[in-house]
């Protein structure tokens, strides 16, 4: 098949911005729109799930760079948002005083731009000096300004970029490393830095050095400083591909390769390097934890310690270093626990990490390595409201915030079950409901990619919108995910794939088999790869559901790898223009398996036009077929947001309204 796709009648809608495509847009928007906004109960949703957004005493979670902790904040006076700072001291008090630092909306408005906040990275050890990454939209390409943080303004003829996917990141006060776009051949077939370079103030970015170059066929490459003092070092990183990097050590013009596995996350601090493996690596198990020293490392010796090595059940969560501890974050069943290991002479001590309240999930927020033992810790569950708490490593633990309840939680209660999936596998899921109350409207979401675990976590949003109204909320941890280490992802990746709709359709009928539920009120809600999984479920598993929510989706798995960011994820679905892998893509893809007559659920589509990284002719397709198949407007609806990137919304208001949107019509569909 061509780039062209002569069969496909609906490539006119990838033209993001083109007036056919927009008209056809406004079209369903309105249509959606119509039916549900003049609704007094969809405004009253709408309202409440804002004021829970912009309520002025949620969480201000926080990094600390040097002395200061910094914050970005949105509320109902700056939808675009405030960065700014304090201190411990201040942020102990109930109402601290934040110094602004840059007022998004000020400068919105002042510039005439739609501009919305996508991050700064400070120069250390200094901390005086920040570039400054703003999106047009909440879209992945962004402009990078350098910010000055004593004067309080942008730098006039300081490091700048125009819109593009970049990657930037400090040397000194004067030099930058900078991948981006320069025009032909600088970027990736997936659209990102190809070539990286090292930029000297006050010279053109034409005569910046070349450091690294890349092939077209790679994710991206990128390097960084460490500035760490008497531990100083450069690195390139070459992403082969999504689980594939190179790591070398740049001294002068010399690269030396870090010769891990290219599976293999490798990092350094201090004098040690890091190993989390993802498959065996001699006699190391994948999903283990190895340390070595550096210096030794590089000059041959292979000598590793193991740090963490996965059991039935338990596998790492993530891992942080302190200034002289690494926390080390496990998940055992789905559940949080948290270590300290030490590194002595003779060996590593290994201590539970203590003083943490034990409730669903906790998550390392920051740490600052460069400077002491400090951590903040978000501690939170399906009905705990999140807190977050400081810790040094053998020292004090405080709780710096507590957020208030943003539902009525009494008598919900959490459940963990677990449901067989069709090769016998065991599915864990999470069920939060009142007892009784069933078989009810249920919502069941997950993820099923990319290794990302889901967890246990707070949201006012489903609290008010589902929860409070007497709904059951069911969260799935299908393979694809991380939950039970690489392994569990493995399992489910490019033509074993089709695990992952199969441990979803477990779960909805072991919800029914319990009487949790029964397919005509069990809804489902999934976004970008989660949206592929609705978009599945729909086409293969119509009869276990009454109502779907896709959220900025991959759909057409045909040409996924040729929209914008698609091609970095081949290693995870696979290349459509291999006949044998488009053999096992091509039964599952969506926007392939539409087919009239069938007895598909009500289908709410939400995408976003500002989103780069998945396009938004994945949903606009999707819909366009089905309607063209004869399916009633009334069971497809469609909403496109202009703003809001791969997020779907580029503030409260709009996140508001899209969610309001959602489970008005889930509620809809599934409280009858």
């Amino acid at each position: 098949m061509t780039d062209e796709a002569p069969d496909d009648p609906y490539l006119w809608l990838e033209d993001v911005t083109g007036d056919d495509a927009l008209d056809w847009v406004r079209a369903r928007n309105a249509e959606t729109t119509a039916t549900y906004t003049d609704r007094p109960r969809f405004a009253a949703l709408r309202d409440e799930i804002r004021e829970a957004l912009d309520a002025d005493d949620r969480i201000p979670y926080v990094r600390r760079r040097g002395e200061f902790l910094y914050n970005f904040w949105r509320d109902a006076d700056h939808p675009r948002g405030l960065w700014r700072r304090t201190t411990l001291e201040q942020y102990r008090e109930a109402a601290p005083e934040w110094d602004v630092l840059i007022d998004v909306d000020a400068l919105a408005e002042a510039e005439g731009e739609n501009w919305v906040w996508q991050g700064a990275a400070v120069l250390r050890p200094t901390f005086d000096r920040c570039l400054v990454e703003l999106s047009r939209g909440g879209a992945d390409a962004t402009v990078v300004r350098e910010f000055d943080l004593e004067r309080r303004e942008f730098v006039e003829d300081g490091f700048q970029l125009p819109e593009a996917k970049s990657s930037v990141s400090w040397i000194d006060a004067d030099h930058i490393y900078v991948g981006t776009d320069t025009g032909e051949g600088s970027l990736t077939d997936s659209g990102y830095p190809r070539v990286v370079k090292r930029w000297r103030r006050g010279t053109p970015l034409a005569e910046a050095e070349t450091v690294f170059e890349g092939k077209p066929e790679d994710v991206a490459v990128r390097a960084f400083h460490d500035p760490t003092e008497d531990w100083e070092r450069d690195f390139v990183r070459r992403a082969v591909e999504f689980y594939r990097s190179e790591l070398y050590l740049l001294s002068g013009d010399e690269l030396t390769r870090v010769d891990v596995p290219d599976d293999a996350v490798a990092s350094v601090h201090r004098e040690w390097l890091l190993v989390r493996t993802r498959s065996p690596w001699g006699d190391y198990p994948a999903g283990a934890l190895l340390a070595a020293r550096f210096d030794d490392f590089m000059a041959g010796d292979r000598t590793m310690t193991v740090l963490f090595e996965p059991q039935a059940g338990t596998s790492l969560d993530y891992y942080a270093w302190t200034r002289n501890h690494l926390i080390v974050g496990t998940l055992s069943d789905v559940k949080t626990r948290l270590r300290v290991l030490t590194p002595e002479a003779g060996g590593w001590r290994d201590e539970p990490l203590t003083g943490v309240p034990d409730v669903g999930s906790v998550d390392l927020v920051d740490t600052e390595p460069d400077a002491d033992d400090e951590f903040l810790l978000e501690v939170t569950g399906f009905t705990q409201p999140s807190s977050l708490v400081r810790g040094v490593v053998g020292g004090e633990r405080e709780t710096l915030k507590q957020a208030p309840a943003r539902f009525d939680a009494d008598g919900l209660t959490t459940e963990q079950h677990f449901a067989t999936s069709d090769d016998g596998t065991r599915i864990p899921y999470f069920v939060v409901r009142r007892p009784g109350a069933e078989p009810g409207p249920t919502l069941l979401g997950g993820y099923g990619g990319f290794e990302v675990s889901q967890t246990p976590y707070y949201s006012a949003i489903i609290g008010r919108a589902w929860l409070a109204r007497g709904g059951t909320y069911v969260l799935a941890n299908i393979r694809g995910g991380g939950e039970y280490g690489p392994d569990w992802h493995n399992q489910a990746i490019k033509q074993h794939r089709h695990r992952v709709y199969e441990d979803f359709a477990a779960v909805a009928r072991d919800l029914s088999e319990r009487g949790i539920t029964t397919p005509n009120r069990l809804g489902i809600q999934g976004g970008s790869n989660g949206g592929l999984l609705m978009g599945v479920m729909l086409t293969r598993y119509p009869e276990l559901f009454g109502a779907v929510v896709c959220q900025v989706p991959l759909l057409d798995m045909r040409r996924y790898h040729r929209l914008l960011a698609g091609a970095s994820w081949m290693a995870e679905y696979g290349d459509p223009d291999d006949p044998d892998q488009w053999a096992y893509l091509s039964a599952y893809s969506p926007y392939h398996n539409v087919r009239g007559g069938q007895s598909y659920p009500p289908l709410l589509m939400l995408t976003s036009t500002r989103d780069d990284r998945v396009h938004p002719a994945h949903a606009r397709k999707m819909v366009a077929r089905l309607l063209a198949e004869g399916y009633s407007p009334e069971n497809v609806r469609y909403y496109e947001n202009i703003e809001g990137g791969h997020g779907g919304a580029a503030d409260n208001a709009q996140l508001a309204f899209k969610s309001a949107l959602a489970y008005e019509f889930l509620w809809e569909r599934l409280s009858d």
